[in-house]
């Protein structure tokens, strides 16, 4: 990708004015990027993505999320989506 300042999210909702797509320009295997449990294959840049919240706890591991749409699925079904990320 590479175009960095994407207005709208891979959840297809618009991103805020002035905010970006969390999605990281690295590898998944990198220390500094993961894959969007809500959104298999969506690779996120976990500081980005801390910094905007965009991460839920769950029983001890933490996820982090591509989009604000993704919160709310991933906390309406934790389990499941904690599953398909392990």
């Amino acid at each position: 990708m590479t175009n960095t300042h994407a207005t709208s999210s891979c959840c297809h909702t618009p991103a805020p004015e002035g905010h970006t797509d969390l999605l990281a320009t690295t590898a998944p295997t990198s220390d500094h990027a993961t894959e969007c449990p809500v959104m298999p294959g969506t690779v996120v840049n976990k500081a980005t993505a801390e910094a905007a919240g965009l991460f839920r706890d769950y029983e001890g591991q933490r996820y982090w999320l591509c989009c604000a749409g993704c919160g709310p699925r991933f906390d309406a079904d934790p389990a499941t989506y904690a599953r398909a990320a392990d």
